[in-house]
């Protein structure tokens, strides 16, 4: 059975294992070498510590796979807007996990009043990673060719986007810095 829950830091070691298996064999992050567990569970206090969400999927009592939103640029004109990073064991991949995870993470991310989300999805042919953000409500927002270099070749970035409550129809209400509203 799955269940969703927010991630801690007892969930370090599993989320090490996914993300370094995603920098090590894909594109789906430009990331050259695997973060160590000190280094994720640093990352994932900052995002915490700044208001956002990071949950994880449990399948039969293991992380099948983690989702976190974060700050889509540092500027201050930005701070109504996320980016979201959904990854899923890849012996786990096309049972839903992704798509529960990702709804889970919009639905976190507008109770704490963003307004838009936005994927950043590493390479056109993850078709999958468009595939799920499609069916969550994102539309195609542009892609850039070219931008990236890792396992020996050129690699374009797509970008998605979606509304999160109110999205652009309605002045937001002032946030503080790192996402508490």
């Amino acid at each position: 059975m799955l269940r969703l829950r927010d991630a801690s830091e007892a969930d370090i070691a599993a989320i090490t294992a996914i993300y370094a298996a995603e920098v090590r064999d894909h594109v789906n992050t430009y990331e050259y070498d695997a973060p160590d567990a000190a280094e994720m569970a640093r990352r994932m206090r900052a995002l915490l510590d700044a208001g956002y969400p990071y949950l994880v999927a449990e399948l039969d009592g293991t992380v099948a796979g983690y989702a976190y939103a974060g700050s889509f640029r540092a500027r201050r004109g930005y701070r109504h807007t996320v980016e979201n990073s959904v990854y899923v064991a890849a012996d786990r991949q096309g049972h839903g996990i992704g798509a529960a995870l990702l709804s889970a993470l919009v639905d976190a991310c507008a109770a704490r009043g963003f307004r838009q989300m936005v994927a950043v999805i590493g390479e056109p042919t993850n078709t999958a990673s468009i595939r799920l953000h499609a069916r969550a409500g994102f539309i195609h927002a542009g892609t850039l060719p070219g931008i990236a270099w890792k396992h020996g070749r050129w690699l374009d970035t797509v970008f998605m986007q979606r509304a999160l409550g109110d999205g652009k129809a309605t002045p937001p209400q002032d946030r503080q810095e790192g996402g508490a509203a």
